[in-house]
């Protein structure tokens, strides 16, 4: 809740200041560039912070006849109004040390001028210094509702700068760069509020309006000023009309104004500057970065920054926002409940995958935050994927889960399963999910259907491990490719189309083969990742080594995405892709022999194991087709070639739309005995094709199993005798 408050207050702030912080960051980038050209000008003296007053003055007296007055800017630069002896008015920047003129001072240009008037006012006059008053306190609550947020992900301030959780970009550089520039951020928010709130006299008005006036004693009025004052500490100077000692010099310095006996440099009078113009001073100084030149430059890359933590902060929100639920049932019909705690929406994309995959299989299925957790009276499964947050906290959308599952009793027996997700770089590693299992655990009408599953740093291949387990047992094939479960990766390889066979009206099948760098390591059994769109959608294909370079069998769908790209292919185009390494369908190099059973484009990676087969491993080739084409006359011949090399023993071919309508599975009951007796031998059998085809070759090797009194097929699995690459 605590969490919610200071996350929805930070989006809020960005949300209502995002447009004028954006002028104000643009414009703030000039003006700091112009504070830095300005301190390369060559109008500063050497050594000028050790130069007296009383030294300049008397080299003044020498060089000028009559002199109006002196002063000095924030660049350290020396402007003097005089008349000099040729009877010359004179305005310029000189040495204070020898008095010469350096230069003619320069007005700021208009662009700079008009920039400046956009900065402070936004051309509203008060009515927008009034606005940007309220828009710099308001990245003044910013910055400290982003500093909690800050505390809060890296879990206290002993841990601030400590190692970010890489998510995806926005994500990382927002908190990263927010921690480098909260200093400077907070100070351009501080004093840009402050200097607004002088502005409307906000602070003491009457204070400002009278300086406060000193009285000296005797021996404090016979000291002189001029040579106990520093150049750098003076503002300005208004000279004496005449020699008179009764007319004096006028001496603004940084916190006081003097009146100062021109013969003996006696203080006669002095008015101290209230100190809410002295902090004015101080916070304009540090707002523009005038007095330096290196803090110039930091000001400029904080208002930069600014501008990136609006984009990403947008870019952040718009990503949480997609995550949004997304369901085609509703609760109270739905027989499998995905319950989700998410800090950040990271964790809805593993249940909107398992959604979408149960929903494909005809079966109804309700996506819901574990803060929305109600009655489910067609519920058979629960499912609770969820994060941990802070110091084994609950996500922000799990905080009130445990208070509605004790008010919230369900009528029938429900299976659960949870599955955590966090880091192992924190010492509360998955807590919520486990008090959560614990909790679920102690329900009268929870059923325990799985242990805890805990994934480390949203790992695909760790949540594969889950997904393995519970599509067994619950007997719905889903697919395990860690893949599926993964961010549209960064850094594809290229690969060069080499060669692609021919479709036609009766064969919609093609064959293409791609030439990768000599970089790439791949076998048989991994997979090919495309993305035809060049967004988040992803395309996967079992490929086979064949000769070194990537072949894959591609079926060609009508408005196919991935089939469609690939087939419009031509040899010579280079596509950008990666590899997903996928061992645990690599070709068992010690298994006595290999039953492979494929259908349709699930024969690649078998192309590639055969050809790859140099130790003439015992295989067994089984694969259905709906009838004679001519890439199935090219895989006989292709066949008919390795048997003669030994690198196959026989090639067993199912035609479902033939005259006989044999499936692959009809293949497998007629060769029962050779099964049986390979799963004996310690044999091991490998699918790759549609999960229906591996739900049913399942149903008949297990009623095999049963029939010849064998090991139940799941023992088989455990046992690695039955590798499966289906989806």
């Amino acid at each position: 809740m605590t969490l919610s408050f200071w996350r929805y207050a930070h989006l809020a702030l960005a949300l209502f200041s995002s447009i004028f912080l954006l002028l104000a960051s643009v414009t703030g980038i000039i003006l700091a560039v112009d504070a830095v050209q300005e301190k390369t000008l060559p109008y500063k003296a050497e050594n000028f912070n050790e130069i007296t007053l009383g030294e300049t003055l008397s080299i003044l007296k020498k060089e000028y006849s009559e002199i109006t007055e002196l002063s000095v800017d924030y660049n350290q630069f020396v402007t003097l109004q005089a008349i000099d002896a040729d009877g010359n008015d004179i305005k310029a920047y000189i040495d204070p040390k020898t008095g010469k003129a350096l230069g003619t001072p320069a007005k700021k240009t208009e662009f700079i001028n008009w920039i400046t008037s956009l900065h402070r006012s936004l051309f509203l006059h008060e009515t927008g210094r009034f606005f940007v008053g309220v828009i710099s306190f308001c990245l003044l609550l910013i910055s400290i509702s982003g500093f909690v947020l800050v505390l809060k992900r890296q879990r206290g301030i002993r841990n601030f700068f400590s190692k970010i959780i890489k998510e995806y970009f926005a994500q990382y550089y927002h908190v990263l760069l927010g921690r480098l520039a909260l200093i400077p951020i907070l100070i351009i928010a501080l004093t840009g509020t402050y200097l607004s709130l002088e502005r409307f006299n906000f602070f003491m008005g009457e204070e400002k309006a009278k300086p406060v006036k000193t009285e000296f004693s005797e021996k404090a009025k016979a000291a002189s000023i001029f040579n106990a004052t520093l150049l750098s500490d003076v503002k300005k100077i208004e000279f004496p009309f005449t020699d008179d000692p009764e007319e004096y010099y006028i001496i603004e310095l940084k916190d006081r104004e003097v009146e100062v006996n021109q013969v003996t440099g006696a203080v006669i009078s002095e008015k101290r500057s209230p100190m809410t113009a002295q902090f004015a001073a101080l916070s304009l100084d540090l707002h523009t970065g005038r007095i330096n030149g290196i803090w110039a430059v930091i000001l400029a890359i904080a208002c930069i920054n600014i501008l990136f933590f609006i984009y990403s902060g947008f870019a952040i929100t718009l990503k949480r926002r997609s995550s949004r639920i997304k369901n085609k049932f509703k609760a109270n019909e739905s027989t499998f409940i995905l319950l989700v705690g998410s800090e950040n929406g990271s964790t809805f994309r593993f249940a909107n995958a398992i959604q979408k995959q149960l929903i494909d299989q005809g079966q109804k299925v309700f996506v819901s935050e574990l803060n929305k957790f109600s009655a489910y009276p067609k519920a058979e499964h629960i499912v609770v994927f969820t994060s941990t947050h802070g110091l084994g906290d609950a996500p922000s959308n799990g905080t009130q889960f445990k208070a509605l599952i004790e008010k919230q009793n369900q009528e029938q027996n429900i299976n659960f399963s949870v599955v955590g997700f966090g880091s192992k770089s924190y010492p509360d590693f998955c807590q919520f999910a486990i008090e959560i299992d614990q909790l679920l655990g102690k329900q009268k009408w929870a059923d325990r259907y799985l242990d805890l599953k805990t994934v480390n740093d949203k790992s695909a291949v760790e949540f594969v491990e889950w997904v393995r387990l519970w599509s067994e047992k619950t007997g719905i094939p889903l697919a395990t490719t860690p893949s599926l479960y993964n961010h549209v990766p960064k850094g594809l390889q290229k690969f060069m189309v080499l060669d692609k066979t021919p479709i036609s009206e009766t064969e919609h099948t093609f064959i293409l083969t791609l030439k990768s760098n000599a970089r790439t390591k791949f076998s048989s059994g991994d997979l090919l990742a495309i993305y035809p769109a060049n967004d988040s959608r992803e395309r996967l294909y079992s490929i086979g080594n064949h000769s070194g370079n990537i072949q894959l069998v591609v079926k060609l769908h009508p408005n196919g995405l991935g089939s469609g790209f690939l087939n419009a292919l031509e040899p010579g185009n280079v596509i950008k892709a990666q590899i997903v390494k996928n061992p645990a369908f690599h070709l068992p190099k010690k298994a006595p022999k290999v039953a492979f059973v494929s259908n349709g484009t699930g024969i690649a990676p078998f192309l590639g194991m055969i050809e790859q087969n140099k130790t003439k491993q015992e295989l067994h080739l089984y694969s259905g087709f709906r009838m004679v084409t001519p890439t199935l006359m090219a895989y006989r011949k292709f066949a008919d070639i390795m048997i003669q090399k030994e690198h196959l023993d026989n090639f067993h071919v199912a035609l479902s739309r033939e005259a006989e309508h044999i499936y692959v599975m009809d293949l497998i009951k007629r060769d029962a005995n050779f099964f049986v007796n390979l799963l004996k031998k310690d044999g091991v059998i490998m699918i790759c094709g549609s999960l229906a085809m591996q739900k049913d070759v399942e149903n008949i090797l297990s009623e095999l199993c049963t029939a010849k009194g064998l090991k139940t097929l799941s023992e088989y699995k455990a046992n690695k005798q039955f590798l499966t690459d289906c989806y």
